[in-house]
């Protein structure tokens, strides 16, 4: 077995305005980063934008409707204070979201261990009807959809550790009986959301507050004593992450002071609980880190782990 990776030429159109924290180098940083030969036997495989229908199972028509009329001839529109479009940026999300579709498949198919899909714009924040945080639509509850209707499983898992809180992926999940949302995050913070009282409207989220400066510790502490727990008690058919990489100590958007090998520490503790109770099925998608040289090595520590559980 191996692990898949997916991406989408698609997702380097989605041009921001200069200075903007989410930029097409974040992506272009690594790509390059995986060409090292220690990458070599990572199983690249194509994909193709996702149907419109893929993005209803967590968007009304009326949104993707607005989206895709947002979408700019020429130059860029600005959405709200943080989140633009530019020409390219509808196929770079629907591409990305078709990345991240058939990097769900394939595992499912039992054709890779696990995957990680490399794709921009983010999504975590996007919420029913109303884009946010540099994210359109919420690619990852979307997979999550897709896996429970489309394929039949019963428990799904999506496991956020972006520093900041996935106001998207938990508005989608809400009312999904089916799925457990649980997330760490600086708090306070940027969107204010994700307090430990919100819980879901069937105790299915679970968010894992955390302040400014903690680090590796505190950070493990959280998942061990809290998270941790929780996923084995629901024995998930699948695990999908938002992978985010800005609660590195290096990130400019944050305050937390985790490191490379607090990302290969919990992407190995949540492979052992895949190996018990999903048949080690993980997939992971991009959300944020913005310090290139930190998103880059963060990533690759993150797809090298996947790499060795997955062999």
């Amino acid at each position: 077995m191996s692990t898949a990776f997916f991406t989408d030429p698609a997702c380097l159109t989605h041009v921001t305005p200069p200075g903007h924290p989410e930029q097409v180098a974040r992506l272009r940083a690594i790509l390059a980063a995986l060409e090292a030969p220690e990458f070599a036997a990572l199983d690249r495989r194509p994909s193709s934008a996702a149907d419109v229908s893929e993005i209803l199972r967590c968007h009304p028509q009326s949104y993707v409707d607005r989206i895709r009329a947002a979408i700019p001839a020429q130059g860029s529109h600005q959405l709200d204070a943080d989140t633009h479009v530019s020409p390219g940026s509808w196929n770079a999300a629907t591409g990305g979201l078709g990345a991240v579709l058939a990097a769900l498949d394939t595992v499912i198919a039992g054709e890779a261990a696990n995957a990680f899909a490399a794709i921009r714009p983010p999504g975590h924040h996007a919420e029913t009807a109303t884009p946010m945080g540099f994210c359109l639509f919420g690619t990852v509850a979307i997979a999550a959809k897709r896996a429970l209707d489309h394929h039949g499983l019963n428990r799904v898992a999506v496991l956020d550790f972006d520093v900041h809180h996935g106001n998207g992926t938990q508005d989608l999940l809400w009312d999904e009986p089916r799925a457990l949302f649980v997330s760490s995050h600086q708090f306070p913070l940027w969107p204010g959301t994700g307090r430990a009282d919100e819980v879901g409207a069937h105790g299915n989220i679970l968010n894992l507050p955390l302040p400014p400066e903690t680090a590796g510790p505190g950070f493990r502490k959280a998942w061990e004593e809290t998270a941790f727990p929780r996923l084995e008690a629901f024995r998930p058919d699948l695990i999908l992450i938002s992978a985010g990489f800005d609660a590195h100590a290096a990130d400019p958007l944050a305050q937390l002071n985790l490191l490379e090998e607090d990302f290969i520490w919990i992407t190995n503790r949540i492979c052992d609980i895949a190996d018990k109770h999903a048949g080690g099925r993980v997939v992971s998608a991009l959300e944020g880190g913005y310090d290139l040289a930190a998103l880059a090595s963060s990533t690759a520590a993150h797809v090298k782990t996947l790499m060795e559980r997955g062999a």
